[in-house]
């Protein structure tokens, strides 16, 4: 009945981890379309656009009242799936918002900027100094997020029960350790 929330940087890996786990776990991930669902219920179709941009590059700005009420259904949201468990919640700050909840496991992963810069050069196709920007860029925009809306640093590693570094190790090997350190907090069953 265990929840995982995985945030990761830009370029670590951490959706290719989040897959790697749904396959040995058999767990549902959610990503996305928890930013649909809370623009949704916010009644703020704009705001999708403005959270999914990670790079700026769209110049949406959201009142304050937008994001409150944004925040406040992917909240809603994010609580509605830790009840039902068995779940991989990517991103949208599920560490904070999950973060006294019994059952949820808090992972990081992270990779040298070198290597990340490598990986999305090749991905993308652009420049080392291009993925540089883009892993910049990001990186930026999400510490902006947590500090603006819950006040946090995404760097704090006291959020995150766990840090990976995929720079060292692939992504199944990471799963791997996600669920051994499940099982000995017996989170699953072996």
């Amino acid at each position: 009945m265990a929840v995982i929330t995985i945030s990761r940087q830009m370029g670590s890996m951490g959706e290719e981890v989040a897959l790697a786990l749904q396959k040995k776990l058999n767990y549902q991930i959610v990503n996305r379309e928890i930013i649909n669902q809370a623009a949704q219920r916010a009644r703020k179709p704009e705001i999708a656009l403005a959270t999914i941009d990670d790079l700026g590059l769209f110049g949406f700005q959201p009142d304050v009242k937008s994001r409150l009420a944004y925040n406040q259904a992917v909240s809603e949201i994010m609580e509605e799936v830790a009840r039902r468990g068995n779940t991989i919640i990517i991103g949208r700050a599920g560490q904070i918002i999950l973060k006294q909840h019994a059952g949820v496991f808090h992972t990081m992963v992270i990779a040298p900027t070198r290597i990340r810069a490598e990986r999305i050069s090749k991905a993308r196709g652009i420049s080392i100094n291009g993925a540089l920007a883009q892993i910049q860029a990001s990186d930026d925009s999400r510490r902006r997020y947590l500090k603006r809306n819950y006040d946090v640093d995404w760097d704090d590693p006291e959020l995150y029960d766990l840090i990976l570094n995929t720079g060292r190790i692939s992504p199944e090997q990471a799963a791997g350790l996600i669920c051994q350190a499940l099982e000995r907090l017996e989170m699953i069953a072996s």
